[in-house]
C-alpha cells in the first residue's frame, strides 16, 4: 500500500476532515487545473472556471482562490455526494477511502455513470477491493485509454495520489 495515501488518510482522520473536503483537496484539486477567470473550454464548448465549474458560468466571471474552493466543496456535497448516497445502497457503511474515490470519480465522469457502474454494484455488495478495482475502468476518452485518466484512476503519479491508491490504502 502507498505510504503517501495512508499518511493523507491518517491526517484527515486525525483532524476530522469530511470526505468531501478530503476528496476535494487530496484527489480532485490536484488533478483538475484551476483558472480563476472564466475560459471557453474547447472540449466541452462551455464557459468554465475554477476547478472545472460550468454551471452558470459566463464570459468575464472571475473568482478568488477561496471562492473557487468554496464552489468546489458545495458542488461536491450537493451534486455528487448526496446523489451517490442515494444510488449506492449502504453508502453510509462504505469506508472513508472508498467514498473518497467514488466522489472523485463522480466529479470527473458524472454521477449517472458511477451509479450504473460495476464499481457501485460491488460497493453495494460490500466488495470494497472489487469496487476500487472497477473504478479504474473509467480511464478512456473517445474509446481510447488516456494516460492521464489511467494515472488518476489507478496509483497516481509522482505528485498526485490516484483513486485506487487512496481507495485501497484505507482498507488495510
Amino acid at each position: 500500500m502507498s505510504k503517501r495515501a495512508k499518511t493523507a488518510l491518517a491526517s484527515a482522520m486525525a483532524i476530522g476532515l469530511s470526505v468531501v473536503a478530503f476528496t476535494a483537496t487530496n484527489l480532485t484539486m490536484p488533478w483538475e487545473s484551476k483558472r480563476n477567470v472564466a475560459y471557453w473550454d474547447a472540449l466541452g464548448s462551455v464557459w468554465t472556471v475554477c476547478y472545472g465549474e460550468t454551471q452558470g458560468v459566463k464570459k468575464g466571471d472571475a473568482y478568488t482562490d477561496q471562492q473557487c474552493l468554496d464552489m468546489l466543496l458545495r458542488r461536491m456535497e450537493r451534486d455528487y455526494e448526496r446523489p451517490l448516497a442515494v444510488c449506492i445502497p449502504n453508502y453510509s457503511s462504505i469506508p472513508f477511502s472508498v467514498k473518497a474515490s467514488f466522489l472523485d470519480l463522480a466529479y470527473n465522469v458524472g454521477v449517472g455513470a458511477v451509479c450504473g457502474s460495476t464499481a457501485a454494484r460491488r460497493a453495494a455488495a460490500k466488495n470494497w477491493v472489487g469496487a476500487c478495482e472497477a473504478m479504474t475502468w473509467f480511464n478512456r476518452a473517445g474509446g481510447r485509454v488516456v494516460r492521464g485518466l489511467q494515472l488518476r484512476r489507478e496509483d497516481g503519479d509522482a505528485h498526485r495520489i490516484g483513486d485506487r491508491e487512496i481507495c485501497l490504502a484505507g482498507l488495510s
